[in-house]
C-alpha cells in the first residue's frame, strides 16, 4: 500500500481547542480504548474512495498508521503518520479528507467527555438518549441559523454494495431532488450513499444552491463504509440505534433505494417508530424506488413485510419504480405537508421532537452469540415489537459481515444462530437468501461466507 510516511495538519471549520486533558485522553496516554476508537475512525476517513468493505482488512493493511493530537497554545495538530497515500495531493492532504478528520475527533471529544459529563444527558432514559442525540447533532453544527426554517432534508438509504444500473439510478433520483432544492443525507458510505449525493450536486450547481450533503455514521461501521468525497458535514454518533435516532429526527422524508441487511434494518426501524399508535397522524414521506431492474427486489421486501408485519406497514411506504421525477415530486410534496403539520403542532423544524422512539428502539444492542439466538421472533408478539426483534437481527448480520469485532466472533466462534416461530423465520430465510444471491451482503470481490445460521 502506497502511504504517506509523516504528515501534520490543523483543523478548519470543524474543531477550535482541545483542553490538555483532552488531549492527553485521544493521544493514548489516559485512555487507550477512545485512542483506538479515534485511530480507526481516522483511518477510514483517510481511506475514502476505496471499494472495501473488509473492515480487518483495512486495519491489516495499515497497522503502522498512527495519528497523535498535539496540543499548542493556539489550538492543536495533528500528526499522521503512514496514511493511505490516496488521501493526498502533491503531499497536501485534500481539504475534504481533513475537514473530516478533525470532525471524527471533535464528535468522539465531545461523546466521551462534555457529553458524559453533563448531567441533563442520561443514556438510560428514552428522553435523556433523545437530548444526547440533539446535542451531538447540534455541537456538529448541523442546525445552522440558515437552515432551521426550512424543510428540506431528504435521508437516502440504501446498500454500499449495488449494481451499476442501481447505483445510476441513485444519482438520477438525487439530481431530481436536487433540482427542487432538497438536500441530502445518508450513511454516508459508497454506493447507495454516495450516488444520490452525486446527482443532487450537479443539480444544486445549476440552480445555485448551497446544498448539504450530510453523513451519519458511528464508529463501529465507519471502517466499513468510508465517508463518499461527495459528504460536506459528517457526523458521529455513539452507535447504530442513536445513528438511527438522528437520521428519523432530524430529516423530513425517507427514500429507500435497494441495499442488503444494513438496508433491511433501517427499513424495519422506521417502519416499527410509524406503526406505533403513538405516530400513527404524523406524516412522514417513506419513498421505495429502484430502476426496473430491482423491482423484483421490492417486491420480495413487500412481501416479507407483508407476512411478517402486516398491510398497516405497506401501507406506511410507496413503491415507485423507474421513475425519478416522480420520485422527487412525491418528496417535495411531502415536505409541504411535514411543514404544514410541524406549523400546527409547533414542532422544530429542524428536530422532531414530538416523534414518539420507542425505548426498545433507542437500546444499544449487541450481537453476541447469545444474544442473537435469544432474540424473540415469536408471532404472537405485536406488530410495532416484532419490527423491533427482526431489526436487531438484521443489525446482528450486519455486525458479523462488515464490523470488527463482530467479524472476530464469528471467526472463532462460528456464524450466530438465528431462531423463531417458522411463520417469521421461513420468510427471513427466504430473503437473506436472496440477498446472498443478488451479491447485496458484501461488495462483491469473492464468494460470501454467511456470518449466520437459521435454526428450525
Amino acid at each position: 500500500m502506497d502511504v504517506i510516511k509523516t504528515a501534520k495538519i490543523t483543523p478548519e471549520n470543524s474543531l477550535n481547542v482541545l483542553s490538555q486533558l483532552e488531549a492527553s485522553r485521544l493521544a493514548g496516554t489516559r485512555d487507550i480504548e477512545n485512542y483506538e476508537t479515534f485511530r480507526r475512525c481516522a483511518l477510514a476517513v483517510l481511506n475514502t474512495g476505496e471499494d472495501s468493505d473488509d473492515t480487518q482488512a483495512i486495519l491489516d493493511a495499515y497497522r503502522d498508521f498512527a495519528i497523535k493530537v498535539i496540543e499548542q497554545e493556539r489550538g492543536i495538530k495533528l500528526e499522521i503518520k503512514n496514511a493511505p497515500a490516496a488521501a493526498f495531493v502533491d503531499g497536501e492532504m485534500l481539504n475534504g479528507i481533513k475537514e473530516h478528520v478533525f470532525s471524527v475527533l471533535r464528535d468522539l471529544v465531545y461523546i466521551n467527555n462534555e457529553l458524559a459529563e453533563n448531567r441533563d444527558i442520561q443514556f438510560d432514559n428514552g428522553a435523556g438518549i433523545t437530548n444526547g442525540v440533539f446535542h451531538i447533532l447540534r455541537n456538529a453544527g448541523l442546525f445552522r441559523s440558515d437552515d432551521i426554517a426550512k424543510i428540506n432534508l431528504v435521508v437516502c438509504w440504501g446498500g454500499h454494495s449495488i449494481e451499476e444500473p442501481e447505483y445510476q439510478y441513485t444519482k438520477n433520483v438525487g439530481y431530481q431532488m436536487g433540482l427542487r432544492g432538497l438536500d441530502i443525507a445518508t450513511g454516508c458510505g459508497p454506493g447507495a450513499m454516495k450516488g444520490p449525493m452525486k446527482g443532487a450536486a450537479i443539480a444544486h450547481a445549476k440552480q445555485r444552491f448551497d446544498g448539504r450533503y450530510i453523513g451519519i455514521s458511528e464508529p463501529g461501521i465507519i471502517a466499513a463504509e468510508s465517508p463518499n468525497p461527495i459528504v460536506n458535514k459528517l457526523i458521529i454518533l455513539p452507535d447504530i440505534e442513536k445513528r438511527l435516532e438522528a437520521f428519523v429526527r432530524s430529516c423530513h422524508g425517507i427514500v429507500v433505494f435497494p441495499g442488503g441487511v444494513g438496508t433491511a434494518e433501517e427499513i424495519l426501524y422506521i417502519l416499527g417508530l410509524l406503526m406505533d399508535p403513538v405516530n400513527h397522524d404524523m406524516p412522514f414521506p417513506l419513498v421505495f424506488t429502484g430502476p426496473k431492474s430491482s423491482e423484483e427486489y421490492f417486491k420480495q421486501i413487500n412481501d416479507f413485510i407483508g407476512v411478517t408485519l402486516g398491510k398497516k406497514a405497506q401501507s406506511l411506504y410507496k413503491i415507485i419504480i423507474d421513475d425519478p421525477v416522480e420520485v422527487a415530486r412525491s418528496m417535495r410534496a411531502g415536505m409541504d405537508t411535514v411543514q404544514s403539520y410541524r406549523r400546527s403542532t409547533q414542532d422544530a423544524y429542524y428536530f422532531n421532537w414530538r416523534l414518539k422512539v420507542d425505548f426498545d428502539f433507542q437500546q444499544p444492542f449487541k450481537p453476541t452469540h447469545d444474544n442473537m439466538r435469544a432474540l424473540n421472533l415469536s408471532s404472537t408478539q405485536k406488530d410495532h415489537e416484532m419490527a423491533v426483534n427482526l431489526r436487531k437481527a438484521f443489525s446482528g448480520i450486519v455486525d458479523g459481515n462488515v464490523k470488527a469485532d463482530g467479524i472476530k466472533a464469528v471467526k472463532e466462534k462460528g456464524p450466530y444462530e438465528i431462531c423463531g416461530d417458522p411463520a417469521i423465520i421461513a420468510p427471513l430465510e427466504k430473503l437473506l437468501r436472496a440477498f446472498v444471491e443478488q451479491k447485496r451482503m458484501k461488495i462483491p470481490t469473492q464468494d460470501y461466507v454467511p456470518c449466520y445460521r437459521i435454526v428450525s
